[in-house]
């Protein structure tokens, strides 16, 4: 169930769209949310004491699963909109997460009879790790470096592959694993030694794209596949510390 919250009024859109000026110093405009309940009607339970003896157990994994399943809607509606700024959500997009159990006339509205808020992930992290991404986009922004096409063809791949579409992962990574031996070959001695390694990749993961054309990859192929993306994201972490 998808539901938009705090949507204008069409009538207040219309006023706003007369407008001609825009204030100097204008207030933060409110926007829209969208809240997306999963709702799992394969196995119900019982009775209360059961649901409520699986809510005091559930926490991230049962999130997990159902971002999964958000996620295949949206790449659904991405395809059938042929809209290419449809996007997956991960936990960190999430304002407020909750599981909980109800009433099918209550969950149908995005509400339940018990349920309880999931904590956000922890956002300590190191200040190294932290200043690492700041350092190297303020380089990309200012000129001192450059963006690599590997680097976004890479990270389509780990989304496909993190969402169980392994054929497009496939196809996707034997055009990144090529980029990247080319954009990477004049890098750091330690970058080189991980190309070394990548090239030896080349042939099973241009069999796997081979295999993807056709149907289904085998667990060898797909396996061939994560190294492939495991060791480009490797190279490129390297690359990255040499930049700071």
């Amino acid at each position: 169930m998808l539901t938009t919250l705090g949507a204008p009024e069409r009538r207040r859109l219309k006023a706003i769209r007369k407008r001609s000026n825009a204030e100097p110093e204008p207030e933060p405009t409110p926007v829209a949310t969208s809240r997306a309940t999963i709702i799992d009607v394969g196995a119900p339970f019982p009775g209360g004491a059961e649901a409520q003896t699986w809510l005091d157990r559930a926490g991230e994994d049962e999130l997990a699963t159902d971002l999964a399943v958000l996620n295949r809607a949206l790449h659904a509606f991405r395809l059938a909109t042929a809209d290419p700024y449809v996007n997956a959500v991960g936990r960190r997009q999430a304002l407020v997460a909750r599981v909980g159990y109800g009433a099918g006339e209550e969950v149908a509205e995005g509400l339940w009879t018990n349920a309880r808020e999931l904590a956000p992930e922890s956002a300590r992290r190191r200040r190294a790790a932290v200043l690492a991404p700041q350092a190297r986009l303020a380089a990309v922004l200012n000129g001192r470096d450059r963006a690599l096409a590997c680097e976004e063809l890479t990270l389509r791949a780990r989304l496909d592959l993190d969402h169980g579409r392994d054929r497009e992962a496939a196809l996707q990574v034997l055009v990144a694993l090529d980029a990247a031996l080319a954009e990477l070959s004049g890098e750091s001695l330690e970058v080189q030694g991980r190309l070394a390694e990548l090239r030896g990749q080349r042939e099973p993961v241009a069999v796997a794209a081979q295999a993807a054309l056709a149907g289904p990859l085998s667990p060898q192929q797909r396996e061939a596949v994560e190294f492939t993306v495991n060791r480009i994201e490797a190279a490129l972490r390297a690359r990255a510390v040499t930049k700071v």
